[in-house]
């Protein structure tokens, strides 16, 4: 008889174009699943990846030939789904489209100067990621929050509150003051303008219209009566507070959505019907939240990790298993970039990330790119520093033409690549297959170097497998974050590994992170795709909701979730999805009152929001508020699920673990053998190959071995064990002892897994601390550090945040440990603040814990210290940073020493005491919010309890004798580096410069090297102490002299003690560098700090002076003060241009977002502009400084400190000094505008209605203007006095995803 054929099905078909390959998976019911990997670009042979990957399987599943050029024939296609890097690239690339910002007036730079923190902490020449829009329009309007002391009662404002404008309501009801309407026939004018130059696509980001959007309505309907094709409004995008992240998304939607749609418009030109028909297929792309939406509603901001989201959904679905119930880290590790995430039954959202450098608003999944895949690159620092995922991705075959070796190259050496499985896509006809030959010398050549530089005898193969290690240590430590610093224990999750090259590191990471088991799906290497067929249709709606939580705001609450559920439903039912599969999630965005620390809470079924948010609250950050609960905003995620879900999501591994037979696998069944190499066996040992096709399911697979198929390699270590289960391998990892470390010897390898270990914990500490902050001074600008010290008390490791504070802190340290020895106890924290007891000014308070070895309370192993910047500790007039005080006891609360914490209680009475002391001396008050200062100093517990219980979990790990042998090698290595920097400049020795202060004081420095690298920096001849508050502690000279030392080392060491072990500084006492304990310091340290830098790098002749000043400004009203430090210019240098607006050297902290700072203080912010023109001319030019206007609403002191108001920032090698800074009053007298120029330091009455502007210095040039020889000379000095890694900030070198690990560190350097 006849066999019947099964008739064709229709085909169903997922597609992720990634940055390399484009992967495609489709399946019938009548063929099953095919699959196909192409590359992603290859002009020669298509125009478009995912069109030719669509054809082919069509091919495939209709036995059918299809021409490239023809049209594609959809009838036999039920639907296709895609992700796509086409948005991604776009911005990475700045290949979007040209379109025009429309922003409040006095703005129009607000986006670029952005939160005015540079890149990274210790480069030179910095380069601010490039804006992406091209054109500006001011818009003469403004409208803010009404002052919330008066927003119920305005009778209650005093007479002089600012009212001109009218009362509106924003949404929700939230109460606005309107100052000034739009002028439509002003904003018509200037759009036709940008319309004629030919703009088609715009943003309208105005302030404040997340509360109050009319205004951005109002110019929306404008444009798009004129013609505009694309129009970006950021409170439609996203109603959220922040202008910055606010305007970064509307203009990444309007350079990205216009590109997105073109290319959609060409994909879709490729198909019959050019897609339109929805009967034949139905067309959706993966968005960046990991929900599915309708091809033609899909847009470049929701765009941004379309691929990667698929990737998230994937291992969701298929490796989280409602039987175990254990959480699942996600490690998809490709070619040129690895992203880590978590899930735990539910998606992990973030709404504000930094991408490209750009900050956006848009939920997005928590996807974090932690490196660069397997085609990061290896050399020595790699092994003598550190891991640097920020560098490009290397293919492998370009070590063989002179290229650097890679990851993959590590592992094909170790014999952890099979070289005949590999795809033959390599040289330049790309049809070469891997060569080992090469690869083996390369490493053998390496290794002669590695072992003449550190005196090491390592093998060849310990240095592959040292780089392996090393990428490994660099990729946990942000899963540890991911994990740990959210309460989460990391070994309690699964690891699902997924990507073309996590199979060779998956087992490895898992051994580190203390993992028990690795779960990797048959279609682990095209999962992304996989997961658009798993992913469902949703729509995120959000809106303000600004209520304190409790049982009078249920019924508001339940009217505002029926009401986005309806518009999320009409959003689905619009694409094709049955109300009955619409299934809805609440969200709450909850925050303590008083506090910025948000968490968005899915409604739980008790319905107790508040609950739950204090559950979490308590399990992320240790402790909770005494506070009411505030709404932020209320969200609902509308859900249309599929109509049929993936079978063996129901139980990926569990029910085949109990149900399958253990087979042990037989040997026969390998194709062959391979020698790899192991640390745990220490040679070379044959091991067998096996195919995953040839292995049925319930096969055991003792390792060592490589188990593959087409698309992946999994590699088996000698103690893992594989079982294949029907759709999946799970593989024990068989957690053993570790490798006994030699603590007598020093193995670079070791010491670059220690730096990152060390880091980690100082970086989990800083987090902690940000996160559980009340202040805008810690949680908004990031005015802290954190840092761990040895048991003498010097430094070993910190998470970079403000220079100031890191060579300092470890002074503070020693004080406490000599004045307490022997005397404290497990759980004892200590609190400081003296300029005498190691402090830089009395509002940073530093909080210190001694760490105790567990086997033995007397003796203490480590210290963790976190300090932070308070803005009001009492003091002159109740300003803690008084311009005119000349006492220390002018300046605020002074706490030498004090048990902060004994016995698990806080000594809240000996602080409320020592606060209450500050406003007994003549004319001083004591802090207004003593509440705030305390809430601030629990997160510094909060954050030294981090690091205590990191620290003992290292010593459990590795044992107390190496984690401290490796300590003091760390130290020694920055020693090295730093006597190797000096050496070359001992010609010049010695070197001489002075600076001078606004005031006519001086700096004297003169540096002498000695031949073995060490120097003497002699500040003889300085200024005696000033009458005025200039004055710094010692702690502050010795952190200026290392983070100059740590900018100019060529190699990125962290920043400890020993970076001044070589160092020895000679300070007279009596002068302003080390005054008298009891002489005022508050303005040195933002002020004499940043002024010793520049006569540093004055001496060594680096760069031009950059503007010398924190320029801090403070305005306080009531118990309510508001300060912040303001950005100005970079100076140039050898190479590059002084970057405008941004900060420099001793600090880099952020300045208040307008929103933010107008919604917590009764101001407005009139102007945040660039100076233009305030660089010093040159070869170079220097930065240029900014302008920055508030104007007061009520009766208020304003306070400002500041310096090259009279001395300008110098030009080096003839380039001309900068424009010097200054400072005005609009005042009005009798009814008369007028405008005032104040002191560099001032304090005055700002009356309601008085605005106070600040104009911060520009910095010097480089290099005389327009001279050819000049510019020959200035290449020489390059050379000569910069560090080769400067101009890496030139090349920008983006992460893909940064969710929630980046968002402390985005702000700050990462290294």
């Amino acid at each position: 008889m006849p066999v019947a054929v099964k008739p064709l099905g229709k085909v169903k078909i997922c597609i992720d174009r990634g940055g390399t390959f484009c992967d495609v998976i489709a399946t019938s019911e009548s063929k099953g699943d095919h699959l196909v990997k192409l590359l992603s670009v290859d002009p020669q042979h298509y125009p478009d990846a995912p069109r030719e990957g669509v054809r082919r399987v069509l091919e495939w599943f209709t036995d059918t030939q299809i021409p490239r050029d023809q049209v594609i024939d959809t009838s036999h296609i039920e639907y296709l789904r895609m992700g796509t890097t086409v948005a991604t690239n776009a911005l990475l690339e700045r290949k979007g489209e040209r379109c025009a910002l429309v922003i409040t007036k006095g703005f129009k730079d607000g986006l670029e100067i952005g939160t005015q923190t540079r890149p990274h902490l210790f480069e030179l020449a910095i380069k601010k990621p490039d804006v992406l829009y091209s054109k500006v329009i001011e818009v003469d309007e403004r409208v803010a929050p009404e002052w919330f002391e008066f927003e119920q009662d305005q009778s209650l404002a005093p007479a002089s509150y600012s009212t001109h404008g009218e009362l509106v309501e924003g949404v929700n009801g939230a109460k606005m003051r309107l100052f000034k309407g739009v002028d439509e026939a002003e904003v018509m004018r200037d759009l036709q303008g940008v319309y004629d130059e030919g703009y088609r696509s715009i943003a309208i980001v105005l302030v404040h219209s997340y509360l109050y959007p009319a205004h951005e309505k109002t110019v929306e309907r404008i444009a798009r009566k004129m013609g505009f094709t694309h129009i970006s409004v950021s409170s439609d995008l996203q109603a959220m507070i922040n202008l910055v992240s606010r305007g970064g998304s509307a203009t990444a939607d309007a350079y990205l959505t216009p590109e997105v749609t073109r290319y959609l418009q060409g994909f879709a030109a490729g198909f019959k019907g050019q897609l339109r028909d929805d009967s034949d297929c139905r067309v959706s792309f993966m968005q960046s939240d990991g929900a599915l939406c309708d091809y033609r509603r899909f847009t470049g901001l929701k765009a941004i990790l379309s691929g990667p989201a698929g990737g998230v959904v994937g291992f969701a679905k298929t490796s989280y298993d409602p039987l175990d119930g254990s959480p699942v880290i996600g490690f998809d590790m490709g070619g040129t970039s690895t992203d880590v995430s978590r899930y735990g039954g539910s998606y992990e959202h973030v709404f504000e990330t930094t991408t490209a450098g750009v900050t956006i608003q848009t939920p997005q999944l928590d996807i974090n790119t932690v490196a660069a895949g397997g085609g990061q690159s290896c050399s020595i620092a790699t092994v003598c520093s550190w891991w640097d995922p920020s560098q490009p991705a290397h293919t492998p075959v370009q070590r063989a033409i002179g290229g650097p070796l890679t990851v993959t190259d590590a592992n094909v050496f170790l014999g952890r690549i099979h070289v005949d499985s590999f795809p033959k896509i390599f040289g330049p006809t790309e049809d070469m297959p891997l060569d080992y030959e090469i690869v083996k010398t390369k490493f053998e050549d390496l290794t002669k170097i590695i072992n003449q530089e550190t005196g090491s005898s390592l093998t060849a193969a310990q240095v592959a497998c040292g780089f392996i290690n090393v990428a490994n240590t660099a990729m946990a430590r942000p899963i540890r974050a991911l994990t740990e610093q959210r309460g989460f224990r990391t070994s309690a999750h699964n690891l699902a590994c997924f990507g073309g090259a996590g199979g060779q590191h998956a087992c490895a990471l898992a051994q580190v992170l203390g993992m028990h088991n690795v779960i990797i799906h048959k279609y682990s290497s095209l999962l992304s795709a996989y997961g658009m067929a798993l992913a469902d249709v949703a729509v995120d709606n959000f809106e303000p909701f600004l209520l304190e939580y409790g049982p009078e705001a249920r019924s508001a609450i339940e009217a505002r979730f029926q009401a986005l559920e309806a518009e999320g439903r009409g959003q689905l039912v619009a694409q094709g999805i049955a109300k009955s599969r619409i299934k809805y999630e609440r969200y709450l965005n909850l925050k303590y009152r008083g506090s910025d620390t948000k968490i968005m809470i899915l409604q739980p079924e008790t319905n107790d929001f508040a609950k739950a948010f204090e559950e979490q609250h308590k399990r992320e950050f240790a402790f909770n508020l005494d506070s009411a609960i505030d709404i932020e905003n209320i969200r609902v995620r509308a859900v249309g699920f599929a109509a049929e879900q993936d079978d063996t999501s129901a139980s990926p591994f569990v029910q085949d673990l109990e149900t399958l037979p253990s087979i042990p696998v037989d040997q026969t069944a390998s194709f062959g053998t391979q020698a790899m190499f192991f640390e745990e066996v220490g040679k070379f040992t044959e091991a067998p190959l096996f195919r995953l096709e040839d292995l049925a399911p319930g096969t055991v697979v003792q390792g060592p071995g490589i188990l593959l198929d087409r698309t992946q390699t999994i590699v088996l270590h000698p103690q893992n064990v594989a079982r294949i289960l029907n759709n999946c391998v799970y593989i024990d990892v068989g957690l053993g002892p570790r490798a006994v470390i030699d603590a007598t010897v020093v193995d670079p390898i070791q010491l670059s897994i220690f730096s990152h270990r060390f880091m980690g914990i100082a970086e989990q500490m800083g987090r902690a601390l940000q996160k559980t902050a009340m202040s805008v001074q810690i949680k908004e600008r990031l005015d802290f550090s954190c840092a761990i010290f040895g048991p003498d008390a010097a430094l070993v490791a910190n998470a970079p945040n403000v220079p100031v504070h890191l060579g300092s802190m470890q002074y503070a340290v020693e004080y406490q440990a000599a004045l307490h020895k022997g005397q404290l106890r497990p759980g004892d924290i200590l609190v400081s603040n003296r300029p005498i007891a190691g402090g830089t000014h009395l509002p940073d308070l530093t909080v210190i814990q001694p760490v105790f070895d567990e086997d033995d309370p007397t003796e203490i192993v480590f210290w963790v210290a976190g300090r932070g910047h308070h803005g009001d500790i009492g003091g002159l007039d109740g300003n803690s940073m008084p311009p005119n005080s000349t006492e220390a006891w002018q300046e605020g609360v002074a706490i030498s020493s004090m048990i902060l914490v004994r016995d698990g209680q806080l000594n809240e009475e000996g602080l409320r005491k020592a606060f209450e002391q500050a406003g007994s001396f003549p004319g001083c008050l004591p802090p207004r919010q003593p509440h705030v200062n305390i809430s601030d100093l629990k997160a510094k517990c909060s954050a030294c309890a981090i690091g205590s219980s990191q620290i003992h979990a290292l010593f459990k790990e590795y044992g107390k004798e190496v984690v401290q042998h490796y300590m003091g090698a760390i130290r020694n290595n920055a020693e090295i580096a730093v006597r190797e920097l000096l050496k070359t400049r001992v010609q010049e020795s010695p070197l001489i410069a002075e600076e001078y202060m606004d005031d006519g004081a001086v700096i004297s420095l003169r540096v002498d090297i000695a031949e073995d690298g060490s120097a003497t920096f002699d500040f003889t001849g300085t200024s005696l102490e000033t009458y005025s508050n200039l004055n710094i502690p010692p702690a502050v000279v010795r952190s200026a002299i290392m983070y100059c030392l740590r900018v100019l080392v060529a190699a990125d060491i962290p920043m400890n003690a020993g970076v001044l072990e070589a160092i020895n500084v000679v300070i007279p006492p009596g002068t302003m560098l080390r005054p008298s304990d009891d002489a005022a310091v508050s303005s040195g340290n933002t002020e004499t700090s940043q002024r010793c830098v520049d006569v540093i790098f004055k001496a060594f002749q680096t760069l031009a002076g950059s503007q010398g000043t924190m320029n801090y400004t403070a305005l306080d009203y009531k118990e309510w003060c508001y300060a912040e430090t303001i950005c100005g210019g970079a100076g140039a240098g050898p190479g590059w241009h002084g970057q405008a607006a941004t900060h420099v050297h001793m600090s880099n902290t952020r300045i208040c977002d307008v929103e933010i700072a107008e919604k917590r203080f009764p101001l407005l912010v009139r102007e945040f502009s660039i100076r233009r023109g305030s660089g010093g001319t040159g070869q170079y030019k220097g930065g240029d400084g900014v302008i920055r206007e508030y104007e007061a609403r009520v009766d208020m002191m304003a306070s400002h400190i500041g310096e090259r108001r009279v001395v300008p920032a110098y030009g080096l090698h003839g380039g001309k000094p900068g424009g010097k800074g200054a400072t005005f009053w609009k005042r009005k007298i009798n009814g008369e505008d007028r405008v005032l120029r104040t002191k560099p330091a001032c304090s005055f009455k700002l009356s309601a209605g008085e605005r106070f502007v600040i104009h911060t210095p520009g910095a010097g040039g480089y290099g005389l203007p327009d001279d050819p020889e000049s510019l020959s000379n200035l290449a020489e000095e390059a050379a000569r006095v910069v560090p080769k890694h400067a101009a890496k900030s030139f090349q920008a070198a983006y992460a893909r995803a940064n969710g929630s690990i980046a968002s402390f560190t985005s702000q700050q350097e990462t290294q």
